[in-house]
């Protein structure tokens, strides 16, 4: 049984790897590509979040606090 083995699972040919090997590459390529997308997208969504919540405190510090009147100092 085993001399027939070459003839049921012929050995790999050389061009299907390399296509593999390029295939490979690319996918690697085009998922760099996206993750540093993602990341830039993030970076510009963290970056204007960050300014809205400053301009949020700018105005809040900005109003009457009325919670002074309800909390005794003592």
């Amino acid at each position: 049984m085993s001399k027939n083995l070459p003839y049921i699972i012929p050995p790999p040919q050389p061009q299907v790897e390399e296509s593999f090997a390029v295939y490979q590459t690319t996918h690697q390529f085009y998922h760099e590509v996206k993750t540093r997308s993602d990341h830039q997208e993030y970076c510009e969504w963290y970056y204007a979040i960050a300014e809205q919540h400053r301009q949020d405190l700018k105005k809040m510090r900005g109003e009457l606090n009325i919670m002074q009147f309800f909390v005794r100092r003592q």
